[in-house]
């Protein structure tokens, strides 16, 4: 299994009354969620912590298993939509709730991590100095940015870019994603919610991310970085740094 070092951090922002997002660390480093959720106040909060506490629990039950990690990751993605659908029949008052999520899989037996996602929560991986959008956003502004009706610049303000195309807690769930991560040691893995990357460019989180070593303090200084710039939006950031082999030394 691939060793890794890691923390996060989940703040409601500056202009929220109530933090949406939520997120789990495995104790042991075996996996990561960040899930950001929708619908009014408590409906948001209870989509997301539901998908965070049915995915923990699925993948705690079936880790040992023999199921494949990319098999693993759709029932648990899909038991936590199960979750918040349940949720909204006993609470029509929470129906409209729904949530985003991105997960990622340290496991034994597997030669690279796995990553699921559901929405606008991303991964991103910092190479070098170069810094990567792993995940695709399940929006409208991403369809059309790929149909070059938009171009990435015009999608930073369009008034549209918050409109999910898939998410959690919907009968008609088609989309999830799920695909192998590729990580060499030195690499650095960011999980977030849009709070964080509504506020920051791309630029910005490479920069933070690769001059904080620390994954607390980096956690930290994405978050306030953000708060800094507006931080109109819950903000929830999981930094995973992958460890060399024992016995070499860090570049």
């Amino acid at each position: 299994m691939v060793d890794c070092v890691f923390s996060g951090l989940s703040d409601p922002g500056l202009l929220r009354t109530s933090n949406q997002d939520d997120y789990h660390i495995d104790p042991d480093g075996r996996f990561f969620i960040v899930a950001d959720g929708m619908g009014g106040h408590a409906g948001g909060q209870e989509a997301s912590r539901l998908a965070t506490a049915a995915i923990k629990s699925f993948l705690s039950c079936q880790w040992h298993t023999e199921t494949a990690t990319a098999l693993l990751l759709e029932q648990a993605l899909k038991q936590a939509n199960n979750a918040i659908l349940e949720d909204q029949r006993r609470h029509p008052e929470r129906a409209d709730m729904g949530t985003t999520v991105v997960v990622v899989t340290f496991r034994d037996g597997d030669p690279q991590p796995w990553c699921a996602h559901v929405g606008d929560s991303r991964l991103y991986r910092l190479r070098g100095h170069h810094l990567e959008q792993l995940t695709e956003d399940h929006t409208w502004i991403a369809k059309a940015i790929r149909a070059g009706e938009v171009s990435p610049a015009q999608s930073r303000n369009h008034p549209w870019r918050h409109v999910l195309s898939q998410c959690l807690g919907r009968d008609d769930l088609t989309e999830i994603d799920i695909q192998p991560i590729e990580v060499h040691s030195g690499d650095r893995l960011l999980l977030c919610s849009d709070g964080l990357t509504e506020e920051l460019s791309d630029h910005l989180i490479a920069s933070h991310l690769k001059s904080i070593r620390a994954c607390e303090a980096a956690a930290t200084a994405l978050v306030n970085s953000a708060k800094q710039r507006g931080g109109r939006d819950n903000i929830t950031v999981v930094v995973v740094s992958v460890s060399p082999p024992l016995g070499t030394a860090e570049g």
